[in-house]
């Protein structure tokens, strides 16, 4: 993939998803990877691609503990590093090796960089504290969705959608609400508050709010490069202070795997100060599975499929109140991903 951000973090899969010992062979960005944990359980992302006979190393075993890769074919191992340090041949060919990638474990997640390792700093990471699993209980998933990342983007930072596509969730009150849009930085964020409404019943048990009460709710995203979008969902009964209700913590991040395919690695969090905080988050999990999977991946894809491989705003796309954060993100992202090409243009440049 070319238009895309580099020098940036990427979710690459949940930690819980690779095990010590175990491949994960995973497409990101066009690139096929080979992921594991080392001797010390550290991540690592190494090109899955064996320069001898190109057969896929997910394909072969670890060694020693995850210090090294065996490829099935002929044996040639490689470190941590991508260098090939065993040929059962004899000697090992003079920069024989695979690339590496950056890769670091932070919020419940392994995080790889596709750009320049020199500037692949963890701390660059968006910070999503309802993530670290010693103080939250996490329940995660993985979803592949047949449409561009930016699309399922937009979904999140617009949800007035939910009036419409999911019903467990919503009621007109949702087109009624106060939305804020604004950008801090290179942070967007996207805020609807909805006030006085009359909740479907899955609401008024995820808020606590008994039948017959109105309920006022917010809907609270904030957006980071590439697509990384954390969302708290609370309600209170109307007229209450904001900070006696209750927040459900998601989060939504997404890893293109190619132009027209998506890694969508969502999670639904729980402080494990809350009494059954494990269940919840296992119970949340599959709640929110259905709707994710069921309603709104078959509308981001047919809307992908319909747009014909024509550039988002080639086809000029109608504006709405609620389009602002999404519309934000989107151009925030592109003149990131300009400036990081100039930068590597000028370079190129000025190389002799």
């Amino acid at each position: 993939m070319d238009n895309v951000l580099r020098n940036t973090w990427y979710v690459a899969a949940w930690a819980s998803e690779l095990a010590q010992g175990q491949l994960l062979d995973r497409t990101l960005l066009g690139e096929r990877l080979v992921l594991y944990r080392s001797q010390d359980g550290a991540p690592v992302a190494l090109a899955n691609r064996c320069p001898h006979r190109f057969v896929p190393l997910s394909m072969g075993k670890l060694c020693d503990g995850g210090a090294a890769i065996e490829c099935a074919y002929h044996g040639l191992r490689f470190d941590s590093r991508g260098q090939c340090v065993q040929n059962p041949q004899g000697e090992v060919p003079k920069g024989a090796g695979v690339r590496s990638f950056p890769a670091t474990e932070r919020f419940s997640a392994i995080w790889i960089w596709f750009g320049d390792p020199a500037l692949a700093d963890p701390a660059l990471v968006p910070e999503i504290a309802f993530l670290e699993p010693e103080t939250w209980a996490v329940g995660t998933g993985v979803t592949e969705v047949a449409c561009h990342y930016e699309l399922e983007s937009d979904n999140i930072m617009d949800l007035s959608h939910i009036e419409f596509l999911h019903p467990m969730f919503s009621s007109e009150a949702v087109r009624a609400g106060a939305i804020e849009c604004r950008q801090d930085g290179e942070t967007v964020w996207s805020r609807r508050m909805i006030y006085n409404d009359d909740p479907p019943e899955f609401i008024r048990q995820a808020f606590n709010i008994p039948a017959g009460k109105r309920v006022d709710r917010w809907l609270d995203a904030r957006w980071n490069a590439p697509a990384v979008i954390a969302l708290w969902t609370g309600g209170v009964e109307s007229g209450r202070p904001r900070e006696d209700g209750i927040d459900w913590c998601s989060a939504h991040l997404f890893t293109p795997i190619s132009e027209n395919r998506t890694m969508y690695f969502w999670a639904l969090a729980f402080p494990r100060s809350m009494e059954n905080a494990e269940e919840m988050a296992l119970q949340g999990r599959e709640a929110l599975r259905y709707p994710f999977e069921h309603e709104d991946a078959p509308i981001i894809e047919a809307a992908h499929a319909n747009m014909g491989g024509e550039d988002f705003w080639a086809l000029r796309p109608l504006i709405l109140p609620g389009d602002g954060g999404a519309v934000r993100a989107r151009r925030l992202l592109k003149s990131m991903i300009a400036r990081e090409q100039a930068g590597a243009s000028a370079r190129q440049t000025q190389t002799p």
